[in-house]
């Protein structure tokens, strides 16, 4: 087996999907850091739910989130080849599959006075540690096309509406 520890970064370095190296602070990282900072305070509030299927829900958007950073952790000049790739990649359906979780939790007429204080409990508190995430990866991915690298408007209206349904979430959450 061999090890994590490849020494390939030790330069300040590190490489994109197919190969290319690019500083670790290039936008494309800093994007898909942020992604994986989001991924991980999903598993955070997946960890402190006690409901399955909410846990299924939760489990799904971030299998969607290793697609997307999969796509954003390619260069501009290896899109065709990431497109015609067998990897999976974001569509429509997922961005419905929020949408329509959204729909319903505001069904639900949660109540809200204002702005929200985060912490009326250990689940609440998770989701929305998650939303922030979620609010600072959608501007870590609005930046990227002034840097050169375009980016599907699938994926911009996915984590905006993540960000909106993790919000629901919470507000439900404070709840319970």
């Amino acid at each position: 087996m061999s090890s994590i520890a490849t020494r390939t970064g030790d330069n300040g370095t590190t490489s994109l999907l197919y190969g290319q190296r690019v500083p670790k602070d290039h936008p494309q990282i800093e994007a898909v850091g942020s992604f994986d900072e989001l991924n991980a305070a999903l598993g955070f509030a997946k960890a402190t739910c006690t409901d399955t299927a909410r846990q299924a829900e939760i489990e799904l958007i971030q299998h969607n989130l290793v697609n997307l950073m999969g796509e954003l952790a390619c260069a501009e000049a290896d899109m065709p080849r990431y497109t015609a790739s067998k990897f999976t990649k974001l569509a429509d359906p997922d961005l419905a599959r929020i949408d329509t979780g959204v729909a319903m939790l505001e069904t639900q007429n949660i109540k809200f006075d204002g702005w929200a204080t985060p912490g009326a409990n250990l689940h609440a508190a998770a989701l929305d540690l998650a939303r922030t995430a979620a609010r600072r990866a959608e501007r870590r991915l609005a930046s990227l096309p002034a840097h050169g690298r375009t980016v599907r408007p699938l994926l911009h209206h996915y984590v905006n509406r993540v960000s909106d349904l993790l919000w629901l979430l919470a507000r439900q959450a404070e709840k319970t």
